[in-house]
């Protein structure tokens, strides 16, 4: 592509190193649809005939559904990247006309926009899993809250049980993490979506092109407002891998959960056969792998969200080949992402949980000692005074080997005289989840409003899927089945 310049070849080592094909041909689908707009922007710059367009167009269909059907087609030894590899089979099909499509573009243009189209399918399908995963909690979330006695289990700070909530309220925590991610998908969506085509290697094109038609072609809201930056900026890529980084680190803070619930020392948890491995020492051993591996996959998440920032930092405008090396961490992390939400889905659907352990673990270890400090304060007692009490109340029981609830009211009003006849019947686990009867608290009547705008809100990700977008449709539909001019030029290409 370059060799007009050069009078020697390549160290055959060097050649065979700097390649990126093997890992960029992933990008095919969206190079042959970059390469397509922008042929018809040629054709209407004059530059392409109509024949010409069609035989180009033809050809881009081709490579689509060769590389579809053939997988051993992408076998190139000689193919740099993906935008060498298509102008080679381009000039295979029909000869010097293949050419002609390099016209007025660089590949500099080219790999910002393919990478632009595969951030934004990745989004796109990300949103679909994402609202999969939600789901399954919420399916959970709202079996463990709708029954005649909601199932509780206990809170932890410190890793010390604190107090009791529902079930269902903390399995709405992470319904609260994995909207979060989605939301901030969808706002990373917004700033990839601007098309670099037309952007040249640095300066902009040679040519007079349509750049709101090719974006519009391809989906885009708009063309990149700059041509040095266009070509150079990788800041989408850093962002969606950042947010990932994010979706991974919920990923397994919820793995670890899940770990530590199905240990002998907790018991919540019985860990899905389907999702589970033996010892191959130990035959009584059930091991958590998917979880284990899920809390690992999110240590490569983040390191590849740290490679990608340490990578541009130091790079001067505009183009310089260590862009290249960003690729592949953010193939990685989409990868990553992508493989691990199906399967926590499918565990989370299949999960059991012990509820009679839950329940009556949540009734127990003093989880009701704020729950008798509220009750003093309700009487009058200030907070600091009442905390003081019930904590010389807990003291006691522990000496004694029993809970608040067995200590006998005399002792306790020796304690302090606030306490009376109708202390033991707030400390109840119903009493005490009743207590936090707050927006946003684990009061049940609270928690099932949750629950319902929990489900509102996961659906409405539903909304977010672009497969609506009639561009973009054509597009997905294009790379599965060739190339046909996804809107009419004569639309898109007004003089």
């Amino acid at each position: 592509m370059w060799s007009g310049r050069f009078r020697q070849p390549l160290d055959p080592e060097f050649e065979k190193w700097q390649r990126s094909f093997p890992y960029d041909q992933r990008l095919l689908p969206f190079e042959l649809a970059a390469s397509q707009a922008h042929a018809n922007a040629l054709e209407h710059a004059g530059v392409l005939s109509s024949e010409e367009l069609s035989e180009i167009v033809k050809a881009l269909g081709d490579i689509g559904r060769r590389a579809e059907s053939s997988p051993e087609f992408l076998n190139d030894p000689e193919a740099e990247d993906v935008h060498h590899f298509v102008e080679k089979q381009l000039a295979a099909l029909i000869g010097a006309t293949g050419y002609k499509l390099h016209t007025g573009r660089s590949r500099n243009e080219q790999i910002a926009t393919d990478l632009r189209l595969f951030v934004r399918e990745s989004i796109d399908t990300l949103q679909n899993l994402i609202a999969d995963w939600v789901e399954a909690i919420l399916s959970r979330a709202e079996s463990a809250g709708n029954s005649a006695s909601p199932l509780a289990m206990p809170a932890y700070t410190h890793l010390q049980p604190a107090e009791p909530v529902l079930v269902a309220h903390w399995l709405l925590a992470y319904v609260e993490m994995f909207l979060r991610d989605a939301s901030r998908l969808a706002d990373c969506r917004k700033r990839v979506n601007f098309c670099p085509l037309g952007s040249g290697a640095v300066a902009g094109a040679t040519l007079t092109l349509n750049r709101q038609a090719m974006a519009a072609e391809l989906g885009f809201d708009a063309p990149t407002a700059n041509s040095m930056d266009a070509t150079s900026d990788r800041d989408f890529a850093i962002e969606f891998v950042d947010a990932l980084s994010l979706l991974a680190l919920h990923l397994s803070r919820w793995a670890e959960e899940m770990i530590l619930f199905s240990t002998a020392a907790y018991g919540f948890v019985e860990l899905p056969e389907a999702y589970s491995t033996g010892s191959s020492a130990m035959p009584q051993k059930k091991n958590p792998d998917l979880l284990e591996l899920v809390r690992g996959k999110a240590a490569r998440v983040m390191g590849c969200a740290t490679t990608l920032q340490t990578l541009m930092k130091g790079l001067p405008l505009a183009y310089n080949k260590d862009l290249q090396e960003t690729q592949e961490p953010l193939f990685n992390a989409s990868d990553n992402v992508i493989g691990m939400l199906p399967l926590v889905t499918g565990f989370m659907n299949t999960v059991e949980f012990n509820e009679a352990r839950m329940n009556q673990a949540a009734s127990s270890g003093f989880m009701n000692a704020w729950a008798a400090a509220a009750y003093l304060v309700e009487r009058g007692v200030p907070s600091r005074l009442a905390h003081e009490a019930v904590g010389k109340a807990v003291a006691l029981a522990v000496e004694r080997g029993c809970d608040l609830q067995k200590l006998p009211l005399a002792d306790l009003q020796a304690i302090h005289a606030s306490f009376d006849a109708g202390f033991h019947s707030c400390l109840g686990l119903t009493e005490v989840l009743a207590l936090h009867d707050v927006s946003g608290g684990t009061a049940p009547r609270h928690v099932k409003r949750a629950l319902l705008s929990a489900r509102e809100r996961a659906g409405a990700l539903r909304a977010l899927e672009h497969g609506t977008n009639p561009a973009l449709a054509r597009l997905r539909e294009g790379m599965n089945l060739g190339w046909t001019p996804p809107r009419s030029r004569d639309e898109l290409y007004k003089r």
